[in-house]
């Protein structure tokens, strides 16, 4: 599995956001209000998985007062990790293009609602989806410093 790439992150919010910008345009007058549950929600996993990448790093550091980590259970967490990263993307780019797209009707209180709940929701998917992207960060073998010092020399050779 390969880590997941910032600019692929941000071209998947950038086509999901122009697409549910494009599809709101017509279709926003038949959709209940939004709801905030989202905000939370998000920001409760993005704190979750913070955590859990600060653990995991400490533990593959093998920082005092850790124990090792298991090596299936380090797979797995960069498997959650990527997952996250790449769905809260593709939430980020659906808030954005609801923000977008009501941005231009403030004026009403029900748009305006939307815009507030979208935007805050934006934001904690950006949140959740750097949170993840540590977590995937927290999860890579760090070198062994021999090897540092092997490939330095040979480099200078």
């Amino acid at each position: 599995m390969r880590p997941s790439r910032p600019l692929f992150l941000i071209a998947l919010v950038v086509v999901i956001g122009v697409t549910t910008w494009a599809v709101l345009r017509s279709a926003y007058v038949s959709l209940p209000p939004l709801p905030w549950t989202a905000v939370p929600t998000l920001l409760l996993l993005a704190l979750g998985e913070g955590f859990t990448g600060v653990n995991v790093l400490r533990r593959i550091r093998r920082k005092p007062g850790t124990k090792p980590v298991e090596p299936l259970v380090v797979a797995r967490m960069a498997a959650l990790g990527k997952a996250s990263a790449h769905a809260a993307a593709v939430l980020a780019g659906v808030f954005a293009g609801f923000a977008g797209s009501l941005a231009d009707s403030l004026d009403k209180p029900t748009p305006r609602h939307d815009f507030f709940v979208s935007g805050g929701t934006f934001l904690a998917a950006a949140v959740l989806a750097g949170a993840a992207f540590f977590l995937e960060y927290a999860c890579r073998v760090p070198k062994d410093p021999d090897e540092e010092e092997h490939s330095r020399g040979a480099s200078r050779a």
